[in-house]
């Protein structure tokens, strides 16, 4: 059985509905005005927000049940996605499956609701399973690289990830007017606005690069300006979409702002360590699923820890 959309939950996917005409209007009037202009990733990458947006309006609107298993699925894809950049031993096959049943038994914690299994699972359980299993194979060339690696893939897309599902299963009468949809929406909302936006300023004012070295195209002033712009968009949002005041909302801007900066510069980190540029192509314009949600990697469990000891 499909959940009741709240009337603000409804009225914010319409707002996006219309950004996302503006965009698309706007890039038709652009390759008028400029018709040698090479306008092709942007049109990917403005067609792929059409394909993200609706998918994401239907599985928030599907029982809570299919919106999880969506987004178990979504850290599917990309913990599968890390496992094609970084190098893993032959011998450890076997342990990887043990790796991929850690996501489903994830989710059911998210399901049930049970609190206490779900921020110790990965952590702990994990951490301690799949380095013993390792351990038994009697294989130990790389065997601590192999093992920081697949963990810290796991607390990435699994753990990291499941904050954002776990808003979904959060009491009804903590936010009485969007539930918690309303908070998951107010969190991809502003994780992926902040990356726009930090991209546009930087584009626009950037002069002195933050990270050189590793995302080339990080500036103070991109940064600076997509954070301030979060924060604006996080006040205005915040009252309408979730349970906070405006200054609890100019707060989880800033933690939304600074912790999207973070996670994107994490994950470009270890791109360029093994030499590749993108995650993957299944999303034209953007790349993989991780180099969509690399931001939310950090964003997710920040804002979530933030809502749940002020409001639950």
């Amino acid at each position: 059985m499909a959940p009741e959309l709240s009337e603000r939950l409804l009225w914010t996917l319409g707002g996006i509905g219309g950004l996302l005409v503006i965009a698309s209007v706007a890039l038709a009037i652009l390759g008028l005005v400029k018709p040698d202009y090479d306008w092709r990733e942007l049109r990917l990458r403005v067609k792929s927000w059409w394909v993200m947006a609706i998918i994401f309006a239907l599985a928030i609107s599907f029982d809570r049940r299919l919106s999880l298993a969506f987004l178990a699925f979504v850290s599917y894809i990309a913990f599968k996605e890390f496992l094609s950049l970084v190098p893993t031993r032959r011998a450890d096959r076997r342990v990887l499956l043990w790796a991929y049943l850690a996501i489903p038994i994830q989710y059911v914690w998210i399901g049930i609701e049970w609190y206490g299994m779900f921020i110790i699972f990965v952590p702990v359980y994990m951490f301690l399973l799949l380095p013993a299993r390792m351990v038994l194979i009697g294989v130990t060339e790389g065997y601590l690289r192999a093992a920081g690696t697949l963990h810290w893939g796991l607390m990435t897309t699994v753990f990291s990830l499941g904050h954002a599902a776990f808003l979904l299963v959060l009491p009804a009468e903590g936010n009485p007017g969007a539930g918690g949809p309303g908070l998951l929406l107010y969190l991809i909302l502003l994780t992926q606005l902040n990356d726009v936006a930090q991209f546009i300023w930087g584009k626009s004012l950037g002069r002195r690069k933050v990270l050189p070295t590793v995302s080339p195209g990080k500036t103070y002033e991109g940064l600076v300006g997509g954070v301030a712009t979060t924060i604006v968009l996080a006040t205005l949002l915040g009252p309408w979409l979730t349970p906070m005041s405006l200054l609890h909302s100019a707060a989880a801007g800033a933690l939304i702002g600074f912790g999207g900066f973070l996670g994107d510069v994490t994950v470009s980190a270890i791109k360029r360590d093994l030499g590749t540029k993108d995650s993957g192509d299944l999303l034209p314009g953007h790349g993989g699923i991780l180099d969509r949600v690399d931001s939310l990697t950090f964003t997710a469990p920040l804002f979530f820890h933030f809502v749940f000891y002020l409001y639950y």
